[in-house]
């Protein structure tokens, strides 16, 4: 629940973190919302995969926000809610038409979010704002099973076993967790306990014949997700610590710079201009002189990648974009990094050589965007000649987030921002990334793109390992694979192997008509999403005229 201050929208920047929130019932509004999330939750998930019921319990999540919290002015001003309540329902939009991975990815991060600006609007960090969310889900439910009262005109013993009933499900979601965790890194352990609770299913079962164990479990996960989207418990630590911070950097003038060291020979002022003097020296030697290298390095790959690349008989183009890439990705992040340390503090304000210092660092940036090209181009050159994957399209994006932070970097040399402006738009831009990444029928696309008479060498069974969407496609474009000089698959040890074409199209044949069985006995609506719809209707529509022609 929302202290009185904040409900009239006046939401402090900061907070006594350390005073215990007051125990208030719930409203008539989260009395009907929480039962109906439970219920809901239930309904879409349990033993469903994800689809149209992500977008449906997003949909959910949105409207009881709106519901209860669009009232206080804080959060009707505040752009980061309504942008996350935008990039809650197009990623769920996205999965119910997609049902990638990606799209699941950002769903599910963007609800965290609007969670976390709805429980602090004033956050700016997206960082932040999820780990608020989170705090949140760790204690709305332990606020609901406070609240809960006995029923009146009851007995003590009734009242008293209400009171240990609640107090046992404390340790019992605490062993919980730990179990969970224990199951993850210990695998011996996962199993046995896996018996254990096989068992105790079973005992239930005969107990009670219309309960299962795993499906009690997975309903009390839903009343824990749900009293974290209904319930908000105000976290402030986060918005406390946010609220330090500030968009640009101030001169400090009680402090030295990084390199300072005080004698007591000498005067503060004289000691501090020293210290800022030779930090000014280090910060020109570092620059002129990387600069000259990087100045050479861009000069050997602008002559030998930019213009009229072929790789030579026998060069190993997966080796040299893999370790090149890395590596080059790697300096460039290290030079960034650089940059914000010597210009984190009143470097930014010594006057007699801050023209230098800055336009030293520019081209440096600058250098470090045509390395960044660079990279690009040896990612482009495995495209062309080896095929598109799932990392190919990780670095392309990748790099489109270097060059908004390498953007980023010079605002903060021009502007005297500070390292917390950076973060702050580099999360963001990463978080629109995220969701561009969710639009993308990418398997589609990787599949009609590598299934080209140019390639010589298909890995047909990472295609055959894509999602059902992609069949079409495959199908559509079989006669590729009879002309391909080679094809490979993993066999069962995980090794890559040559398989012949005749092999290859059995094993898609059999993909496509497995996919295709199990799409027709999974009639429930939840798990659908509209690229499976429309790959079953053409994969049925190709399979009718086969059957009328064996007749």
């Amino acid at each position: 629940m929302i202290p009185i201050a904040e409900s009239a929208g006046q939401w402090p920047l900061a907070h006594d973190s350390s005073a215990k929130p007051a125990i208030t019932p719930l409203t008539a509004a989260q009395k009907l919302f929480l039962p109906l999330g439970v219920v809901l939750f239930d309904w879409l998930f349990w033993q469903k995969n994800s689809g149209v019921n992500l977008l449906v319990f997003t949909i959910f999540v949105v409207t009881v926000q709106l519901v209860q919290l669009l009232r206080h002015a804080a959060v009707r001003r505040s752009g980061y809610f309504w942008l996350m309540v935008g990039g809650s329902l197009f990623s769920g939009l996205m999965m119910a038409v997609y049902g990638s991975g990606a799209a699941a990815l950002a769903c599910m991060v963007s609800v965290l979010m609007l969670l976390g600006y709805v429980n602090q609007p004033h956050l700016k960090l997206v960082l932040y704002a999820l780990l608020t969310a989170a705090n949140n889900l760790a204690q709305a439910w332990l606020r609901v099973l406070r609240g809960l009262r006995a029923p009146h005109n009851t007995s003590a013993g009734v009242r008293w076993s209400w009171f240990y009933g609640r107090l046992f499900l404390v340790p019992l979601g605490i062993l919980g967790t730990f179990h969970w965790l224990f199951a993850l890194a210990n695998p011996r352990y996962e199993s046995l306990s896996s018996r254990v609770l096989a068992l105790l299913g079973d005992w239930l079962a005969r107990l009670l014949p219309d309960i299962s164990f795993a499906h009690f479990l997975f309903f009390s996960l839903g009343f824990l997700v749900t009293a974290g989207v209904v319930v908000t418990v105000p976290v402030y630590y986060f918005a406390d610590h946010e609220s330090r911070f500030g968009e640009f950097i101030r001169r400090q003038r009680d402090q030295v710079a990084s390199f300072s060291v005080r004698r007591p020979d000498f005067r503060w002022k004289t000691s501090r201009a020293l210290d800022l003097r030779k930090e000014f020296i280090v910060a020109v030697a570092v620059f002129s002189l990387v600069n000259l290298l990087l100045l050479v390095l861009n000069a050997i790959d602008i002559h030998w990648l930019w213009f009229g690349f072929v790789p030579a008989p026998g060069f190993d183009l997966t080796q040299f974009v893999h370790e090149g890439t890395y590596v080059l990705i790697f300096s460039i992040l290290l030079a960034m990094g650089i940059v914000l340390w010597f210009f984190r503090r009143n470097l930014n304000f010594y006057s007699s050589g801050l023209p230098w210092l800055r336009w030293g660092a520019t081209v440096w940036v600058a250098q470090n965007a045509v390395l960044a090209t660079s990279v690009g181009l040896r990612n482009y050159y495995y495209i062309l000649h080896s095929g598109l994957a799932y990392k190919r399209i990780g670095v392309c994006f990748f790099l489109l987030l270097t060059f908004f932070g390498l953007v980023t970097v010079l605002l903060k040399i021009w502007q005297r921002r500070s390292a917390y402006s950076l973060i702050r738009l580099n999360s963001l831009a990463t978080y629109v990334v995220m969701l561009l990444l969710a639009a993308g029928n990418w398997e589609v696309w990787i599949a009609e793109y590598n299934l080209q008479p140019r390639f010589r060498n298909i890995d047909i069974g990472f295609l055959l390992q894509m999602p059902g969407r992609t069949l079409p496609t495959l199908l559509a474009r079989r006669a590729v694979l009879d002309q391909a000089p080679h094809l490979t698959a993993e066999d069962e040890s995980g090794t890559t192997v040559p398989i012949s074409a005749a092999d290859a199209q059995v094993q898609l044949n059999i993909a496509a008509a497995t996919w295709t069985a199990y799409y027709a006995a999974h009639t429930d609506w939840q798990s659908r999403t509209w690229a499976d719809w429309r790959a079953y209707g053409r994969l049925s529509a190709n399979a009718e005229p086969r059957r009328r022609s064996k007749f």
